[in-house]
């Protein structure tokens, strides 16, 4: 594909992409695997730079633009070598014409943007959520020794965290097969540190997903007690097995939850467990860096839905935990309503528990706990409070 060609096929993955936000429809990741699977043509330079140039649109719109058309035009205007792409040869974008649409540029929604800045986050550290990601692994202790390490990588604030430039193929390492890593964001990880889960603890993961916290919670237990992992999605659930497997995980109890009805399925764990991970569903702000288009997708009626959703789980939680065990909050956010506050209305009503925020080696406190940004920390975007029973 030529240069030109390449910035066609963007627009038209772009197209997809906003049909999809629109419609509620799928990733942007899913969209343009599919769109390559139907021409075989494109080389793997073809689809990196596709890629590229969908993704650096919608991370250069701050809006949902009106076609794939003007979100590249937003790139053009500020990039001329990709305007002088607009040159109407074969397979090429139509030239610009002097009154067309452009979309707005900016880092989200204008009303995210106000809750952003309510939430003590400025212009400048809102404008890093959408900066690409690197890529951080964990060392996986339960497959310690066993293969070295890929090259490449530099040590991270986590306990066994490393990091690596975004393009690295580590998932074809050794190390990454054979197990003794496990791809996890930084700030993931100091979550899971922030649990001070031992081993012969009975610990509970009441929103696991596929597992990726569920993992590191076993290895910080060295496979020595009680871990459970919960989730009201029977197919991300499922994908725990083979990777608890490939990871030398043993002994992980799996409970798929109905949702309303997560505190009868763990009757049996009530006020026996010494801790429980919430890492509850969000509105993913603070992973703008891997999802950009995500930004699009959230309403104002969604973020009141998991905020109400947080409180419920963090009530479920609550009867789970031991007195003296502890229970640790974790969202990928940055808006306070789905943090502190929520952290705050958690104390208000529960007067039996304690919060304080975790003592990590990252992370700025926001009371009661703490908040990680790819600002001033180098992670993704995480709140992060620790209770304890009294």
């Amino acid at each position: 594909m030529t240069p030109a060609a390449r910035v066609q096929a963007a627009i038209e993955v772009l197209d997809l992409v906003i049909e999809a936000v629109r419609a509620n429809g799928a990733p942007a990741d899913r969209l343009i695997a599919d769109w390559f699977r139907s021409r075989r043509f494109a080389g793997s330079g073809d689809r990196r730079a596709v890629r590229d140039l969908a993704y650096g649109a919608i991370r250069a719109c701050g809006e949902v633009p009106e076609s794939g058309r003007a979100a590249m035009l937003r790139v053009a205007l500020l990039d001329a070598r990709i305007a002088a792409l607009f040159d109407g040869s074969r397979h090429a974008p139509a030239p610009i014409a002097a009154d067309e649409p452009v979309a707005t540029g900016g880092v989200a929604p204008a009303w995210l943007m106000e809750r952003l800045a309510a939430s003590g986050v400025g212009l400048d550290e809102a404008a890093t959520l959408l900066a690409r990601a690197p890529l951080d692994i964990r060392v996986n202790t339960l497959r310690a020794g066993r293969l070295a390490l890929p090259e490449g990588g530099e040590r991270t604030v986590a306990a066994n965290g490393w990091r690596y430039p975004p393009e690295t193929p580590i998932e074809r390492t050794e190390a990454y097969l054979s197990g003794a890593i496990e791809v996890q964001d930084t700030g993931s990880q100091l979550t899971c540190e922030a649990v001070a889960a031992l081993p012969g603890e009975t610990v509970i993961d009441l929103c696991a997903g596929a597992g990726g916290k569920t993992l590191a919670l076993a290895a910080a237990m060295g496979n020595q007690g009680v871990l459970v992992a919960c989730d009201t999605d029977r197919a991300r659930l499922a994908r725990l097995a083979p990777r608890a497997e490939r990871a030398g995980a043993a002994g992980i109890e799996t409970v798929l939850l109905d949702p309303g009805r997560e505190a009868s399925a763990l009757a049996r764990f009530a006020g026996k467990a010494d801790a429980v991970l919430v890492d509850a569903p969000c509105s993913g702000t603070g992973t703008w860096r891997r999802n950009p288009e995500a930004r699009w997708r959230l309403t104002q009626r969604q973020l009141t839905r998991y905020v109400e959703t947080q409180g419920r789980l963090l009530d479920v939680a609550a009867t789970l935990v031991r007195s003296g065990g502890r229970l640790v909050f974790v969202t990928c956010s940055l808006l306070d309503e789905e943090g502190a506050g929520q952290a705050e209305s958690f104390l208000d009503r529960h007067a039996d528990w304690r919060g304080h925020s975790p003592a990590l080696p990252a992370g700025t406190v926001r009371w009661p706990g703490l908040r990680l940004s790819p600002y001033h920390d180098g992670t993704d975007g995480f709140f992060v409070a620790r209770f304890v029973r009294l």
